[in-house]
């Protein structure tokens, strides 16, 4: 049973550290309804959502017919894939981190480019949801957190501690 509470005073003292969940957004690529494949309006699609940093692109394709490749903008422009940034044709699914701010170019190097199979997006920086409080308040909000859970931890403690050794 001790063992039980120290590994619930670790566990608390872990989740007190986390912090906050972030805002970011994942997207299958042309839509939940769509899969990389040819013929599906990804200029559209991206036209209409707003990708930010940490956000995650995933392209869900049929292995072994499709791929993805990271290309430049003049890549991107004339369906070139001999230079890539990055390439991926394993498995049926692949799933890409937006990491910074600027333009992404991805496309489909196994001919079905001139198809359409192609998409551009634009990242931004991630979504200010409230002004960001001084650097001293937010590390004491945090101290604070860490060390409420570790009192919380140790009273618990305090009180099956008696419990475990009555007879």
């Amino acid at each position: 049973m001790a063992t039980a509470t120290r590994l619930l005073l670790v566990v608390l003292l872990l989740f007190a550290a986390t912090p906050a969940p972030s805002l970011a957004e994942s997207f299958v690529v042309g839509g939940r309804k769509h899969r990389w494949e040819p013929n599906v309006n990804y200029t559209g699609w991206a036209d209409q959502q707003q990708f930010h940093v940490g956000d995650w692109l995933e392209f869900k394709y049929e292995k072994g017919k499709y791929d993805v490749v990271q290309v430049n903008q003049t890549a991107y422009a004339a369906c070139d894939a001999s230079s890539p940034i990055l390439s991926y044709s394993r498995g049926h699914n692949f799933v890409f981190r937006l990491n910074q701010t600027g333009r992404f170019y991805f496309i489909c190097s196994r001919g079905y480019c001139w198809n359409g199979m192609k998409v551009s997006v634009l990242v931004q920086a991630p979504p200010a949801s409230s002004p960001a409080p001084h650097a001293s308040s937010a590390s004491a909000g945090a101290a604070a957190g860490v060390w409420c859970a570790a009192l919380a931890a140790l009273l618990g403690w305090a009180v099956v501690r008696p419990l475990l050794f009555r007879v």
